[in-house]
């Protein structure tokens, strides 16, 4: 039974994920060498990139993390929002671990493991950009692979679509403040300024820009739409992808003296995906959650916007801060990761339904 279903599994992700978000940490592996070996040949080229500023906004990242962001927003159908009243138990577990656990819970472990435990063997100036990287990293709910993972563990299509809205919803007033509260209690400075501009240009508005092109798109059929989402679902890795190559050519100096750093980061994030996921997935059996809610619920919980976390990143510290790479980290590990998590809530399918 477990061999058929890890069969059925991978045939369903060969059917729904494409070749970009398949093998997206192998695409990381490559712009992770291409940004160094770019980097120590023409660092010219580079810093003339990082002085391209308009109002503390490095131009040539802003596009890109549009490229990135807006078409996953297009995908999230904030109509959805009415449906949340049939799942109302399903919803209440995710919105409690997403916004009351989560964000907390990573700022405990990076500074469990930051601060103390792999202090000795970190950069001492960069630790608490690194703490603040990981808390961005949580602070953003998965948006858009989301329904991948969902869809492989044969979740509820519409929980599934309701809770990115509301999700989504709640993250355009309570990212900022979240952020800013939870880096105060971390000792990190606090760029409000900079924060609250990161939310208008990363959330508001693409949400909005995607909202109106969403219904533009609608307004032509569901193959239409469907047609648009084939064609741009591309889009957003090679604009993830290009930020990268950028990024790394920053920070190549600091990881070819120290190759470490990029392990010692995934430890925390690697324990906090797995604590979530679980602590979803068990507290839905608790309250008698079906198994297809529960799955989607478990796997929101543990997965991130790791579009939003890079740009707010790179807004608030800068490219060759330690809070970028923190959540390129996250980039990196993210589908190897979900893929364990959903080949696990799949084959305890018969366990949970016990329950």
């Amino acid at each position: 039974m477990a061999v058929q279903c890890e069969t059925t599994s991978k045939r369903t992700a060969k059917a729904t994920m494409s070749v970009f978000e398949r093998y997206l940490s192998i695409w990381v592996l490559l712009c992770i060498v291409a940004g160094i070996v770019a980097g120590q040949a023409a660092p010219s080229v580079f810093h003339a990139v990082g002085k391209m500023e308009l109002a503390h906004v490095n131009l040539p990242v802003g596009g890109l993390i549009w490229v990135m962001i807006v078409p996953m927003l297009v995908k999230v159908d904030f109509g959805a929002l009415h449906q949340v009243r049939q799942h109302v138990r399903g919803i209440g577990v995710t919105l409690f671990v997403n916004w009351l656990v989560k964000p907390f819970s990573m700022t405990f472990l990076g500074w469990l493991f930051i601060r103390h435990l792999f202090a000795s063997l970190l950069p001492a100036s960069q630790l608490d950009s690194y703490i603040a990287g990981l808390i961005l990293l949580a602070a953003a709910p998965c948006t858009a692979m989301v329904f991948v993972w969902s869809k492989l563990s044969d979740g509820d299509p519409l929980f599934t679509l309701s809770q990115v809205a509301l999700n989504d919803t709640i993250m355009v007033f309570a990212f900022a403040p979240l952020v800013g509260v939870l880096l105060g209690v971390s000792a990190i400075t606090v760029p409000w300024a900079t924060l609250v501009t990161s939310v208008a240009l990363y959330i508001v508005i693409p949400v909005l820009l995607a909202q109106i092109w969403r219904k533009r798109l609608m307004s032509k059929g569901q193959s239409a739409f469907d047609a648009a989402m084939t064609r741009i679902g591309p889009w957003s890795i090679c604009a993830l992808l290009a930020t990268l190559v950028l990024l790394f050519a920053f920070q190549g100096q600091a990881i070819l003296a120290q190759p470490l750093i990029i392990a010692l980061l995934a430890v925390p994030i690697l324990i906090q995906v797995f604590f979530n996921s679980a602590l979803a997935y068990w507290l839905n059996r608790m309250v008698g959650e079906k198994h297809n809610v529960a799955c989607p619920s478990a796997l929101i919980g543990a997965s991130n916007f790791f579009e939003l976390a890079v740009a707010a990143a790179i807004g608030l510290f800068g490219f060759e801060s330690g809070a970028a790479l923190a959540t390129v980290v996250g980039v990196l590990i993210e589908v190897p990761v979900m893929l364990v998590v959903v080949k696990i809530v799949n084959t305890s399918k018969g366990w949970y339904e016990r329950g």
